[in-house]
């Protein structure tokens, strides 16, 4: 397929070179023009504009949050005014549901179709293909999206003709996800507390009661208090749990433990875990037990 692709951080890089590797024609376009110059070596066409990058059959969008993405959607020379008729916007960054309920509607409005198709992994899972696709929208574009899904993740699920449903969906994994990292921040400060191997126990808990990714992963990067490595930062998780408790509110769902996770993750940053991963917010449960700076 002809692809454009919008947004080149650390995971859009990778899904954009798994395109290009599985020979799909890709156009790239970043407001930060250095970072296309690798994926240009590797077959891509570099934009110059926003709207030589929506030329093609669809366009991918991978950006941070809600303004990013509004930013380049809206207004002249932005991404609803420069695809074609019946192209295809790919969303699949972590927005609001909001948003995508109003993606929907501006592209239903200019001919066009729109997918929300939000991801599960983190930075080394996008390099390698390895990626879980939410995709929320009508069977038949989500159909023709599945050769771009397939060269970037193992599986898609698709959940729902409705594109926002996607986007709720991700919202909910990720407040699981962070109400994980939390529990283990406790666990492994009380054990920790008692002079017990970290490591050991994370090994303990993924071999038999918790063997899922999300344990390990996390697991072994609180028990390492590998916090720097910012495969998904604090500042971003802070806006997935927020927007979280939007939808939540909004339905009239309340969700304690998603507003005890916002408030941790004000702390972290507040406290200077602005650019660290947002798994460091197990540092304060261990602060909080006592041990100095989270060691």
């Amino acid at each position: 397929m002809r692809v454009g692709f919008i947004g080149l951080g650390r995971m859009g890089s990778g899904m954009a070179a798994n395109l290009i590797k599985a020979g799909h024609e890709v156009t790239v376009y970043n407001r930060t023009p250095g970072k296309m110059q690798p994926l240009v070596e590797l077959g891509a066409r570099a934009a110059g504009s926003m709207a030589e990058a929506c030329r093609g059959d669809a366009a991918i969008t991978m950006l941070a949050d809600d303004a990013a993405l509004e930013s380049i959607s809206f207004g002249n020379g932005g991404l609803i005014e420069s695809l074609g008729r019946d192209a295809i916007h790919i969303s699949m960054s972590t927005i609001s549901v909001d948003l995508s309920e109003k993606l929907a509607a501006a592209h239903g409005k200019a001919g066009q179709r729109f997918v929300s198709a939000p991801v599960f992994g983190r930075p080394d899972a996008a390099a390698a293909a390895k990626l879980f696709v939410v995709a929320g929208g009508p069977s038949d574009v989500v159909a023709a999206c599945m050769p771009l899904f397939e060269a970037m993740g193992q599986k898609t699920f698709h959940l729902s003709e409705h594109p926002p449903d996607a986007n709720l969906i991700k919202l909910s994994g990720n407040f699981l996800i962070a109400s994980v990292i939390e529990s283990l921040g406790e666990a492994i400060a009380l054990i920790g507390k008692a002079g017990i191997d970290r490591g050991k126990f994370i090994d303990l808990l993924t071999s038999t009661l918790f063997s899922a990714p999300v344990y390990k992963t996390y697991g072994g990067l609180i028990a390492d208090k590998q916090f720097d490595k910012g495969g998904f930062s604090a500042p971003l998780g802070l806006k997935d749990i927020r927007l979280a408790l939007l939808a939540a509110e909004k339905l009239r769902v309340p969700m304690p433990v998603a507003s005890l996770l916002r408030d941790r993750l004000i702390t972290l940053i507040a406290t200077g875990g602005e650019k660290l991963d947002w798994s460091a917010i197990a540092l304060l449960a261990a602060k909080d037990a006592g041990e100095v700076d989270g060691h």
